[in-house]
Parts: C-alpha cells; structure tokens; sequence
C-alpha cells in the first residue's frame, strides 16, 4: 500500500511538473485547488482533520482544515471533501437501531448506510474512542473479572456516573443500565466513584489515563459497540493516491497515540503541529 501511495505522489508531482514546463507563456499555471477537511470544534476531531490533511499534504496535495459544526453535514453537501469520524457513531447517525457492534461489522455496516456520494476510505483498526466502562479495583476483584462481560452478572443495583455530554450506552449485553448520575468532568466522576457515590463510571479508550485505585475494564467479545477512527470523503472526488494517502494513516495511528496527541491539543497545543509532528515520525512511505 505504501509503495503504491509514493508511486502516486510522484506521479502527481511529475505530472504538475510536466504542466509548468509546457506552458510558453511565461506565466505561473495554478496548482490544483486545495481539498477542504472538515473538523469539528473539539480537540479530537481537530487532531484527525489535521492528521488527514497532513497525510495528503506529505504527497503534494494542497489541502485546508475547515472548522464547521457539523463535518458529516458540510461533506454531505459538499462543502467539504474530507471529514474524520468514528464508524459506530456514524453508523448510529445513519442506522439508530443498527444491531453490530464488532469492529469490521460495524465498518461494513457503516459504509452501506453512507449517503449516496459519500465514502469511506479504511477505518483504523489499532485506534478507538468507543465508551469504557471503569470501576475501582476493589469492585473488579470483586466481581473476578477485569472485562465488561462481568458488568451484566451484577446489574442490580448498580449506580452509573458519566461526564455531561459524553455519549454511553443504554445496556451493556442483557443489562439495561439505570440513568446515569452526572458530572462536570472526570476528576469529579472518578472521585464519585472511589468514594462508592457511583459503582460504574463511563470514560472512553482515548481518554487520559484513569486515577490510581480505577480500572477500566476490557471488552473481548465486543458488549459496547466500535468506535473506529475512520475518514469519509466525497465520492468520485478523490483521486486513487488521495486515498491510500487517508488509508496511510489507518496502518501508524493507534489507541494509544491518539489519547496522547488528544491530551496535546487539550492542553492547548496547535493540532496541526501535534499531527505534523506525528507524521514526520510515521512516514507513510516506509
């Protein structure tokens, strides 16, 4: 794949070399026009707009980071080429009731619920932000089991924090969750949840690393639905080196990378340097 996204790039440097020598005139010929990507106005979407976009810029690509409210939106419409996503919410955006909650099935899914005109390029199979369920060490070894699988065999009684505004799940396999008691951020969450206030606190797998005493538990057999990075782009827009530039990513960034890179711009890092700087470390051509 790497090879086939270099040949591209030098393709398509040839190709605007080819153009400027052919011109007589004595005139400048103007580049190709620079393709928009979308990003919302958080620290994460942020990241993954700049990561795309330096991605097709490492291959001659003039691109621009739009910030818009709605990036699957503006892509829809057209407004913008590229957008960042995570494929179960996409698939929840398209399909409410969809059923898959694996990686590749709710990829799959995902890209037969696309609108017409939008597509999807390779989600990040190494890289997630899907909600995690936390509980204190004390709860896990009591439970015997550090995995989610544990969760439904102790549904009664359970008390359930989570962050204003982070999106969790209702039920976890055959355990219907009771409403969730809310919090500011997470160092109150946490705080609840060590002091017993709350028996299960909702983070996800990018989030910062949790508190000394917590542990977020597993899931090995897929109770909480995916949530693969994964970019989208107009349809019959983006040339094939387009994307194997967005594919390139799917194969460096992983988990991991991204909470750190998140936690960067959270702090108030420039996106497009934490992303930039990433990709001078991950060249996509190796």
């Amino acid at each position: 794949m790497s090879r086939r996204v270099a040949a591209g790039g030098v393709a398509l440097a040839a190709l605007l070399t080819a153009t400027t020598a052919g011109c007589s005139t004595g005139q400048s010929v103007p580049g190709p026009p620079a393709l928009t990507v979308g990003a919302a106005p958080t620290s994460e979407s942020k990241l993954l707009a700049h990561l795309y976009s330096a991605a097709l810029g490492y291959f001659g690509i003039p691109t621009r980071v739009h910030l818009v409210p709605d990036p699957v939106a503006a892509l829809d419409s057209a407004d913008v080429t590229v957008a960042p996503g995570l494929t179960g919410e996409l698939l929840a955006r398209f399909v409410p009731h969809a059923t898959a909650r694996a990686d590749e099935q709710v990829y799959r899914s995902m890209i037969s619920a696309l609108p017409e005109g939008v597509a999807a390029a390779d989600y990040t199979a190494s890289a997630q932000d899907k909600p995690a369920v936390a509980v204190t060490a004390a709860t896990a070894d009591r439970w015997g089991k550090r995995d989610v699988a544990a969760l439904p065999g102790h549904c009664g009684g359970l008390f359930v924090g989570v962050v204003t505004g982070d999106a969790h799940p209702a039920r976890v396999g055959d355990c219907v969750l009771p409403a969730a008691r809310e919090f500011k951020d997470a160092a109150g969450l946490f705080d609840a949840l060590k002091a017993g206030a709350v028996t299960v606190a909702w983070t996800s797998t990018a989030a910062p690393a949790v508190p000394a005493g917590v542990t977020v538990l597993t899931d090995r057999t897929a109770l909480i639905r995916a949530e693969n990075v994964v970019p989208l782009y107009r349809r019959n827009v983006l040339a094939e080196q387009q994307v194997l530039a967005l594919n390139g990513i799917a194969g460096e960034l992983d988990t991991a990378t991204l909470t750190d890179m998140i936690g960067q711009v959270d702090k108030g890092a420039d996106p497009a340097a934490v992303a930039g700087a990433w990709l001078a470390q991950h060249p996509l051509d190796h």
